[in-house]
């Protein structure tokens, strides 16, 4: 028994060495590698894309980050949040885009926007959009907002009281003088206070108020030659609704700076866009509606003085949309202004353009809408309805845009 047991023990060491030293046959296939990575390289070459496309599909850890370099000059530049929410609302971003960046409104994504980066030292940017608090500053543009009014009657009184003592020339001087000199207070009522618009308003938009105004003193007496186969003679004027309009330029800063004033105090105390501009219109009815009653009393108060004529329906479209021009124009829309004002125009061009095309052999047909209108609603009809369509779509347009809150902070 021990000498298997020694025998058998002799045969292992021995075994244990062979087995260790000796080379492993080429032909031996368990312990070798070879056949295996060759299906491994297909996978592994079709695994390396795909990881890169899941990467690819994850956003940034930060999303803010992408905003806040897109927006940097607009928050380095900002003096409070709201002109940043203000900012990101006139490049598009809603609410419903905040949720994107993790945030459940624009103002709270605007407060992160103004916490992270920092501003800018220089001239504050928002303070030129807050309405004046000082009592001097206010005092000053509403002294100015009077000039065109007290021109206009200063004018009136003075062509009353010479009346049968002065030829035609003089009185004729004597008003056009007025004109000018009410147009002169017009201008620097609208270079200050809140009816200045900093150079916004164009060229273009100016002529065609001049031409409004002029057609309240001389577009009545036109269609009435025109109507009786002239024109013939001088064209009696209507000084009344001009007069009326000229007083209203008072009210109607004052109404624009309410607006203002309360618009901004909306923005301050909204935490949404939807919220500010649901606040913000009822404000801009109740300044029109206002107008609308103080000028309404004002034409009649001049009609009185001056006596009939001229239209005070069309007085009265006039001045609103005069009023919704100017303010579309200082809250940084002034091409819907133009808009408006361009077609009120170009209605009360076309109805004596229209009647005198009427004359010509076979167009007569051209002159019966014109003739139309006029009949139901005497010659007053055609700038009222000219100016009155105007201002309704300029109100639909202001509905929307002075809803917004880059209206009421600095561009």
């Amino acid at each position: 028994m021990p000498t298997e047991n020694l025998a058998s023990a002799e045969d292992r060491p021995t075994e244990n060495p062979a087995s260790a030293d000796a080379p492993t046959p080429p032909d031996d296939p368990a312990p070798h590698p070879a056949p295996h990575p060759a299906p491994r390289a297909p996978e592994v070459a079709h695994t390396a894309p795909a990881r890169k496309l899941t990467t690819g599909r994850r956003g940034p850890a930060d999303p803010v980050k992408s905003l806040m370099h897109r927006h940097r000059e607009l928050c380095e530049r900002a003096v409070d949040p709201l002109e940043i929410a203000a900012g990101l609302e006139a490049h598009g971003v809603t609410d419903r885009t905040a949720a994107r960046y993790r945030h459940r409104d624009v103002f709270s994504l605007a407060e992160e926007l103004f916490a992270r980066v920092p501003g800018v030292a220089g001239e504050p940017v928002g303070a030129s959009s807050a309405p004046a608090r000082d009592v001097e500053t206010r005092a000053a543009w509403s002294l100015r907002a009077l000039l065109p009014g007290a021109a206009c009657l200063a004018t009136f009184v003075t062509l009353r009281l010479t009346e049968g003592v002065l030829d035609g020339g003089s009185r004729l001087a004597i008003g056009t003088g007025g004109g000018l000199l009410a147009l002169l207070g017009l201008a620097l009522a609208l270079r200050t206070g809140p009816l200045c618009a900093d150079g916004r308003s164009s060229g273009a938009a100016g002529l065609f108020g001049c031409w409004l105004l002029g057609y309240v003193l001389y577009g009545d007496a036109l269609l009435h030659q025109l109507l009786s186969g002239g024109p013939e003679g001088p064209w009696d004027i209507t000084p009344a609704p001009l007069l009326g309009l000229a007083v209203a330029v008072a009210p109607a800063a004052w109404c624009a700076h309410l607006f203002s004033v309360h618009a901004h105090r909306k923005l301050n105390g909204s935490r949404a866009l939807e919220e500010f501009a649901a606040g913000v219109r009822p404000l801009l009815f109740a300044a029109v509606a206002v107008f609308v009653c103080v000028l309404g009393g004002l034409l009649y108060l001049a009609g009185l003085g001056a006596g009939p004529g001229g239209s005070e329906l069309g007085a009265a479209t006039l001045g609103v949309l005069l009023l919704l021009a100017r303010l579309l124009t200082v809250h940084g829309f002034p091409e819907p202004a133009a808009t408006g004002l361009a077609a009120a125009c170009a209605v009360e061009v076309a109805a004596p353009a229209l009647i005198l095309a009427g004359r010509l052999p076979g167009l007569d047909a051209l002159a019966r809408p014109v003739d139309a209108l006029i009949e139901a609603g005497g010659t007053g009809a055609v700038p009222a309805v000219a100016c009155g369509a105007a201002a309704l779509g300029l109100l639909t347009t202001a509905t929307v845009a002075l809803s917004r809150a880059s209206a009421h902070t600095a561009a």
